[in-house]
């Protein structure tokens, strides 16, 4: 006779997948929290699961279970009748492996269960406590665009680097091993939240982990580093980005969706939800999320918003047990206004930023353009342009002239951040490593790496100026395996009368210098520290392993690719941009032919590379999976000091005295 199944068993593992008790999918700090969930299907379709239970090791977890069914809200792949049983917001303080199991009941009264484990990675004790974190996180970044941007920015003297990046410095080097829960390639927001959480996530979920449901909000979650920071010894959350805010990469150490697209919901939660994660700066682009959809420009929608129903316990439960807002569909949310209202301080561009106080602004919100804020290059070109009485091209076609630099914003969020008695987190992206990374944008992608690295430089003097800073400087993953291949053996006038030449025969033969014929790059910096021009004689020449076909001259383009995440990407003047990397170089007629379809390239599962700074650094070497991260950022932050016994299984509460 036919028997129900349990389908899904979550935290997820390999005893209930495969039968193996190893490797340990699942690991958590003493008393961080995570739901327990499990898909039950009946044997047949007249039947159905009437009850379910959970244990751990053995004992029966005394919570509720809400046991919602299938015949709505649920993927097509589920049958109607199945259901998913779930308790929200358990936690276990002893260290060492466990065993979880759910026993379900079905209609005729047949039961099945299934099992999996977990493990509770102790805290050391005696280590020294650090009182801030910072992460650094260049997107993208591997150690080909490090490198490139050393060569760009330090310049070489027979072999020897003349002057080093802020991020060599580091006293602490390892690598890391990105891949995510469903794949040897992960995306941003699993690539984040391994950091964060300790936890694999799928591809395009943050902080939470996968289930058979529709609704992105509603996935089984993990609590961030933020969040359990916050709730036992009360230290601030800072996310500082040059993309916008809504993208994984800060929304993945703040905000627990399956879907990283989710923008009017993921924004919304920043604000209602930052009691949990003790939200206090707030930086980068994305303010089309922020006004109310009638609004032109506005990005705001229903389709993309959260709201828990307090009548369906499977929701209920999260807003109960989490202690998370029950959210709302509200396209005309005016969110820009409820920051404001809430005690952010508020920076449209950098004059207003550079007038806040952080003496008397505890709170800090920027939102500097629509979508993701324009480049380094670009920014630079405006400024520079200003100073001349000209055009800032790029960034005046955008209709934001007055964008800061990244080391500009990380030194406010932490003029703002160390008045936090109790101490902070603060991740800083360098966002468009990887955007332009992703479209084969050489010039942009390396002065973004360099803008990224005068962050690096701020927050590590931070770091030294205070004495009990942590920072790491690493990536989620590298992108479109960049290559730095060798040097131009011209002058930039001659490259420019090869290309018009055209073709593979005067473009790459005449000009790609390997070997020694690559000699030193040598790039003129200015006193605002980029380079006067990325149109050099002989410069740094750059291949990529994971690209689009796409057709290369090897000098530096005017414009960027159009983004499609901006609101008026398809008027003018931005819908002159060059759409893709097929319709920018024709000129040269020297097309490569890419290895991926499309028009962009893509992540690469190489390892990347780690280097920390301050108390607890030399924890970081080694070759190290991203999620072993989590549990040495934590093991420096608590000093090894365990959490209270009362943690166990308990609700949501604040341990920390304010």
């Amino acid at each position: 006779m036919a028997t129900p199944t349990v389908s899904r068993l979550t935290p997820p593992s390999e005893l209930f997948t495969s039968g193996r008790p190893a490797p340990v999918i699942a690991r958590f700090l003493p008393g961080q929290r995570f739901d327990l969930q499990a898909t039950l299907r009946p044997d047949d379709a007249g039947r159905t699961i009437t009850a379910a239970k959970f244990a751990i090791d053995g004992k029966t977890v005394d919570l509720p279970v809400s046991l919602r069914p299938c015949n709505s809200g649920c993927l097509a792949t589920v049958p109607s009748n199945a259901a998913i049983a779930s308790i929200r917001a358990v936690s276990v303080v002893k260290p060492g492996l466990h065993d979880f199991s759910v026993t379900a009941t079905q209609s005729d009264g047949q039961t099945v269960s299934a099992s999996g484990n977990f493990e509770v990675v102790p805290l050391l004790v005696g280590g020294r406590k650090v009182k801030n974190i910072i992460v650094m996180l260049g997107d993208g970044m591997g150690a080909a665009q490090r490198t490139a941007a050393r060569i760009v920015a330090g310049g070489y003297a027979q072999g020897k680097v003349i002057a080093p990046l802020a991020m060599d410095t580091f006293p602490v080097t390892g690598m890391v091993k990105t891949a995510s829960l469903n794949s040897v390639v992960t995306d941003s927001a699993p690539g984040m939240t391994s950091y964060v959480s300790g936890n694999k996530n799928n591809n395009n979920e943050e902080g939470v982990f996968p289930d058979d449901t529709v609704d992105p909000f509603d996935n089984p979650r993990i609590e961030y580093l933020s969040e359990y920071l916050h709730r036992t010894q009360g230290k601030a959350l800072g996310l500082v980005t040059t993309a916008d805010v809504f993208d994984a990469t800060p929304a993945g150490n703040a905000v627990h969706s399956s879907s990283r697209g989710a923008g009017t919901g993921i924004v919304d939660q920043y604000l209602d939800d930052r009691g949990l994660t003790g939200l206090s700066v707030l930086m980068g682009g994305g303010r089309k999320w922020f006004v109310p959809s009638t609004v032109p420009g506005s990005a705001r929608g229903d389709r993309t918003d959260y709201a828990f129903s307090t009548s369906d316990a499977h929701t209920a439960q999260i807003v109960q047990r989490w202690g998370v807002a029950p959210g709302k569909l509200d396209k005309d949310r005016d969110l820009l206004a409820e920051f404001q209202a809430a005690g952010f301080a508020y920076a449209s561009d950098k004059s207003t930023m550079e007038t806040i106080d952080p003496r008397t602004a505890d709170k800090l919100l920027g939102l500097f353009s629509h979508s993701n804020m324009n480049v380094a290059l670009d920014k630079m070109d405006g400024r520079r342009s200003k100073a001349r009485g000209a055009s800032g091209r790029v960034v005046d076609d955008y209709g934001f002239p007055d964008q800061p630099l990244l080391e500009e914003m990380t030194s406010k969020a932490l003029a703002v951040l160390e008045r936090k008695k109790n101490g902070f987190v603060l991740m800083v992206e360098g966002a468009s490593i990887d955007k332009q990374a992703h479209n084969m944008d050489t010039e942009r992608w390396m002065l973004d790496t360099i803008e990224f690295d005068r962050a690096i430089a701020v927050a590590k003097a931070f770091a030294a100026r205070q004495g009990d800073t942590l920072v790491i400087v690493t990536a989620d993953h590298e992108c479109s395996g960049a290559a730095l291949i060798g040097g131009s053996r011209v002058s930039d006038a001659r490259l420019q009368e090869l290309v018009r030449e055209g073709g593979a025969a005067n473009v790459r033969d005449k000009v790609v210098g390997i070997y020694e014929q690559a000699g030193f790059p040598k790039y003129r910096m200015a006193a605002d520290g980029y380079p006067e021009t990325t149109d050099i004689d002989n410069r740094l020449l750059v291949g990529y392993g994971a690209n689009a076909d796409r057709y290369e001259d090897w000098r530096t383009n005017e414009r960027p690719l159009q983004d499609s995440q901006q609101p008026f990407v398809k008027k003018e003047p931005l819908s002159a941009y060059p759409a893709g990397p097929m319709t920018r170089d024709a000129e040269g007629r020297f097309m490569v032919t890419g290895q991926v379809p499309g028009d962009s390239a893509v992540h690469t599962a190489t390892d990347i590379p780690l280097s920390a700074f301050g108390p607890g650094a030399w924890a970081f070497t080694g070759v190290m999976d991203n999620t072993d991260v989590f549990f040495k950022l934590a093991q420096a932050a608590s000093g090894g000091s365990l959490v209270p016994d009362g943690l166990v299984l308990a609700p949501v509460k604040s341990l920390h005295k304010r």
